[in-house]
């Protein structure tokens, strides 16, 4: 996904006019589609893409083909919508999605100048970075601005499910966490790996308030809007690291704030009107969850048979 803005429109796999073969991995009712269908995943969606940088190898990645430095809009519009896909378009969608990234990843290898090593976009454990920290900040915020946190049974049932989103990149099935003990234990085992850089904050700040030279004045304004939410649910111990922090005065006017906001914005049509001026894919696949038709198969499938009917070349890594 951290190279998502490369993808040209015209190669985009997902096609909104098809009609949907199915209800995905999860369908109706699934708390991962009330999760990643509430406005708040755009906040969390900010959320997971800051904290991202503090990979030095996903870093360096982002950096050396500096696609949101050219095209911030087309790169964050398509790691959303990829994530979308996966979450609540069906299967079809998913798997040619998925492996596409995967092609464009494959060429995305460099040398990480902090320690001298190889990165690869494709790296399992890169790839784990950017599914739990995706996962875990929608999460994340869906709790804190939106109608809170989930049944003891849904939070169980949302891990496993993104446990079988997971299947869909190069993340090693033991390796991911599939509840919330796990994915604390998963974040405790990485901290030691994570750090900052010049290019780490570069990044970080770009995408929390992304210039209008670049972002437009849509983007610009997004960005500025939801910034200070997404910093107010991260730890303070990341916010210094990135050189992000705000007073506790801006949390405390911003949770509240936000909450109304979102709730306002759940309840109407217009957030999808904005969406679609600002991130175009990413409100393809909302609009078609929220207003296509039914699918072909009201049935729900795995990435596994999915692969078997649509794949092109497999699971690159496994």
């Amino acid at each position: 996904m951290s190279e998502a803005h490369a993808i040209a429109r015209g190669g985009w796999p997902y096609d909104p006019t098809r009609r949907r073969e199915d209800y995905g991995f999860f369908g109706p009712g699934s708390p991962t589609w009330k999760v990643w269908t509430n406005m708040t995943a755009l906040i969390g969606f900010q959320r997971s893409v800051t904290l991202e940088h503090f990979d030095p190898f996903l870093t360096a990645a982002v950096a050396d083909a500096g696609g949101i430095y050219l095209d911030p809009r087309g790169r964050l519009d398509g790691t959303l919508s990829y994530f979308l896909i996966a979450a609540v378009g069906d299967g079809r969608a998913a798997i040619e999605t998925s492996e596409m990234l995967m092609r464009v990843h494959a060429k995305a290898t460099g040398i990480e100048p902090i320690s001298g090593q190889r990165y690869s976009a494709n790296n399992p454990a890169s790839q784990l970075w950017i599914h739990v920290t995706g996962w875990h900040s929608v999460l994340k915020c869906y709790e804190m601005y939106g109608p809170g946190p989930l049944t003891p049974d849904e939070e169980a049932r949302y891990w496993a499910e993104s446990a079988i989103a997971a299947e869909l990149q190069t993340c090693k099935p033991a390796d991911v966490p599939r509840s919330r003990e796990q994915v604390r234990d998963y974040f405790a085992e990485v901290r030691p790996r994570l750090c900052t850089s010049e290019r780490a904050n570069e990044a970080m700040h770009y995408l929390l308030r992304t210039p209008y030279r670049r972002g437009r004045g849509s983007l610009w304004a997004m960005s500025r809007i939801i910034a200070p939410a997404t910093i107010a649910s991260l730890p303070r111990w990341m916010r210094r690291l990135g050189a992000f922090d705000q007073p506790a005065a801006v949390d405390l006017a911003a949770i509240p704030a936000t909450r109304l906001a979102m709730r306002a914005m759940n309840r109407s049509k217009a957030p999808l009107v904005v969406l679609k001026k600002i991130l175009p894919m990413t409100h393809e696949v909302f609009d078609q969850n929220h207003t296509g038709p039914p699918p072909v198969n009201a049935e729900t499938i795995t990435p596994a048979r999915a692969r078997e009917l649509y794949g092109g070349g497999g699971n690159a890594g496994r």
